[in-house]
């Protein structure tokens, strides 16, 4: 008799804690199958360590294969499951098409971006979702740094050295406050001859920094900002992002180079393409994380609407504590109906949050106890290294080198800023000239999705939050760009900006998975030809619109006096890379109001 098949699509904290405690429940009475299309699990409360220099990218980078030796490892990405046939479409690293077969199946695909429709948003910022965006940030502000230290015009050094990161929640908090202290140092250690220093930005529409924290954090974590020179603006936002800066809500312009969006995820588009219940866009499942009507499949994580006994009518929120907590509760449930030990409900109790802000900084609250200060950090930090499942020795040498040795303020150039769109299937993937890219529908929903309250776009946001009782859960970035989408367009007067077409609201671009029929991967991907058009399928299954291949601007560089971007060459074929920095919105000289929603 054949072993039972088990297939775990993702490996982010509810997919990797799934596969771990599968692999010790059976006992190699089942073949366990995790699908993810890198080889790591990546940890990504530490993210903004990596960003600010203070911990290396392989350091919050845990090889799934070396830590989970009883299950094997597909590379790639679904785009297409058949629940009646029981298999899993996929589409590899290098184009290669596969099936898996499985008798059980858990989705735990994670979560993408949550654009909000922005002008100018989706071709002028990048997001903070993975290891290739947190190389490029810190690259990007290393040289923006630099270009303003020798910049003789003031008002270009201003505009350099300006970076604007929106959403006050855990991952643009931390951002914020990594990277005030990032360059900070090297202004201190190379002074710009203009007498100016480097301006941070926290924006937010939410009334208070951490609005999912208690109070007394919240005023912690914004007095640490205020004291590192942060400019916190609360009840504000971007409504116009462009060129050389940002419009914002209360009518002001600033002029940036840079602007890092992390205002918030929504599930992965993939449990869409299903024709099963949904609960705003996550997968609904009963108390054992099973599917309805359908015994084999089970969700956990960001893409699973899980019901909260504590709190009868509702379902868990979408962060950290709940996506580890959920791998656990989901591996022991499928193996019970293998007939490996009994299934549970799962239940939860809080346990805090913490926060990191650099430095001997932090904010807690384990066990509901509020804590600031070099005891949060205490805390934190070893909060950070009993949860990491790997690489602890490694991450605590990185931080006590970086308390007695300066940081290295150098850029790579590894990655281009092409290659991290904010409108990406992969975050944790950089794009690469004639890698095909997936197909997939992750694109900025429209309608009631997009009109949702400040809590609600954090609700699950960024992973850079970590709670003292599990570990976050790993998301991806939303899909490709939505066309007919305002923060899709690209702006008005922009040198080779690639025209979109225009697509009846309502329908998403791509061929749509549906049970039974699964979608091919998209075309190659890479920086487009200027002036051309990439044919785009539609289908009108769907409230979200997309295109089925990311635009990826091309032609020079945004900042026309500054050095190209290093980094490698795309192919002869391949037109030259888009630009090299995430600059905003122009001042408008026509005198008209500045269109577009907050």
């Amino acid at each position: 008799m054949s072993r039972p098949r088990i297939v775990i699509v993702g490996a982010g904290f509810a997919g990797y804690r799934t596969a771990r405690t599968l692999s010790r429940l059976t006992r190699h009475q089942a073949d366990i199958t995790l699908l993810n299309p890198t080889d790591y699990f990546l940890y990504l409360p530490l993210l903004p360590q990596v960003a600010a220099g203070i911990l290396e990218p392989r350091r919050v980078s845990v090889s799934l294969s070396g830590t989970l030796p009883h299950v094997r490892l597909v590379l790639g990405e679904a785009d297409g499951i058949d629940l009646d046939g029981h298999t899993v479409h996929y589409t590899g690293p290098e184009g290669e098409e596969g099936t898996l077969p499985f008798d059980r199946l858990v989705l735990a695909a994670g979560s993408v971006n949550k654009l909000l429709p922005v002008p100018g948003v989706a071709e002028h910022a990048h997001g903070f979702r993975g290891l290739p965006e947190a190389l490029y940030l810190r690259d990007h502000v290393t040289r923006q740094v630099e270009l303003a230290a020798a910049a003789k015009d003031r008002a270009e050094c201003a505009a350099r050295c300006t970076f604007v990161v929106v959403g006050a929640g855990y991952t643009g908090t931390e951002v914020a406050a990594h990277g005030a202290m990032y360059t900070d140092a090297q202004v201190r250690r190379h002074p710009m001859r203009t007498g100016m220093r480097p301006r941070w930005m926290l924006l937010d529409v939410a009334p208070r920094v951490l609005p999912e924290m208690d109070e007394r954090l919240s005023r912690t974590a914004e007095r640490v900002l205020r004291q590192r020179g942060v400019d916190v603006r609360m009840g504000t936002s971007v409504k116009e992002a462009t060129h050389d800066g940002v419009l914002l809500t209360d009518g002001s312009t600033v002029d940036t180079r840079t602007l890092v969006w992390c205002v918030g995820v929504r599930p992965d588009p993939l449990v869409e393409s299903l024709g099963l219940p949904l609960e705003r866009g996550r997968l609904l499942v009963d108390s054992h994380l099973r599917v309805p009507g359908r015994p084999e499949v089970f969700a956990c994580g960001d893409v699973a609407a899980v019901p909260d006994l504590n709190q009868p009518g509702q379902y868990t929120p979408m962060t950290a504590q709940h996506a580890w907590r959920h791998g656990k509760v989901c591996a022991q449930n499928v193996a019970a109906s293998l007939g490996v030990g009994r299934r549970r409900a799962y239940r939860h109790r809080d346990m805090g949050f913490v926060v990191d802000l650099g430095g001997a900084k932090a904010a807690a609250n384990p066990l509901g106890l509020p804590m600031s200060g070099p005891a949060a950090g205490a805390v934190t930090r070893g909060y950070h290294l009993a949860a990491m499942p790997g690489n602890r020795v490694r991450v605590a040498a990185d931080w006590l080198l970086d308390a007695v040795l300066p940081r290295q303020a150098v850029q790579l150039g590894l990655v281009r800023s092409w290659s991290v769109p904010l409108e990406s299937a992969s975050p944790e993937v950089a794009r690469v000239p004639g890698r095909p890219e997936r197909a997939r529908q992750a694109g900025t929903g429209t309608g009631e999705r997009d009109a949702v309250d400040p809590g609600e776009e954090r609700a699950g946001e960024e992973r850079s939050e970590e709670q003292p009782a599990g570990s976050p859960s790993q998301g991806r970035s939303s899909g490709e760009p939505a066309k007919n989408q305002p923060g899709g367009e690209p702006a008005k007067n922009q040198p080779h900006a690639e025209p979109r077409e225009e697509q009846p609201h309502g329908s998403r671009s791509g061929s749509t998975r549906a049970s039974g029929t699964p979608r091919r991967a998209a075309e190659t991907a890479g920086p487009p030809a200027r002036g051309t058009r990439k044919p785009r399928k539609t289908s009108g299954t769907s409230g979200a619109t997309r295109s089925a291949t990311p635009a990826a601007p091309s032609g020079p560089t945004r900042s026309a006096d500054g050095p190209a971007d290093p980094g490698p060459e795309p192919p002869a074929d391949q037109p030259p890379p888009g630009p090299d920095i995430a600059p905003g919105p122009v001042k408008r000289t026509d005198g008209r109001a500045a269109e577009g929603d907050s």
